[in-house]
């Protein structure tokens, strides 16, 4: 397994950023339910019991299903490493004191690698199809350092920095 970091082409910021928002809506919400569920049993929630209660929303959020999941995974694997009942609130407010920086998880269902095309005398493009809800797509372009048509992804984090 090997980690890829790649950069994007600025044109998609606004779009990642909304995107980003609603992954921040719903690690909240995650977080809170789990929180809530905790006080009353006494019992922390696996990444099996959260994916039932986002289930549907993801259309809502114009997020995949997958998505959601991920979400959810992502939080009870951090909730149980750092032994935490609640972690931090997520906001992608600019002028919060406490920003949290765009992220969005992708399983390999919801990508699929277009094409790689060659920009100049050494560098590439490549263009990542990405599923968000009930077919929509959001198809980024991106440059590619690594050839992408050399790897099978199998996900895909987008970590703004």
């Amino acid at each position: 397994m090997k980690t890829l970091k790649l950069r994007i082409k600025d044109k998609h910021a606004k779009q990642l950023n909304i995107l980003a928002g609603a992954v921040n809506f719903v690690w909240n919400y995650v977080n809170e339910l789990s929180f809530k569920h905790l006080q009353r049993t006494g019992k922390f929630f696996s990444a099996y019991d959260l994916a039932a209660y986002t289930k549907g929303s993801g259309e809502y959020l114009n997020l995949h299903s997958q998505t959601l999941q991920a979400i959810s995974e992502t939080h009870a694997k951090s909730r149980k490493q750092f032994k935490k009942a609640k972690l931090n609130w997520r906001t992608n407010n600019p002028k919060a004191k406490r920003r949290s920086l765009g992220w969005i998880p992708f399983k390999k269902t919801a990508i699929k690698h277009i094409s790689t095309r060659q920009s100049g005398k050494k560098s590439l493009k490549s263009t990542l199809q990405l599923s968000l809800a009930k077919g929509k797509k959001l198809i980024i372009d991106l440059w590619d350092s690594y050839n992408l048509s050399l790897y099978t992804i199998n996900t895909c984090e987008l970590v703004q920095d």
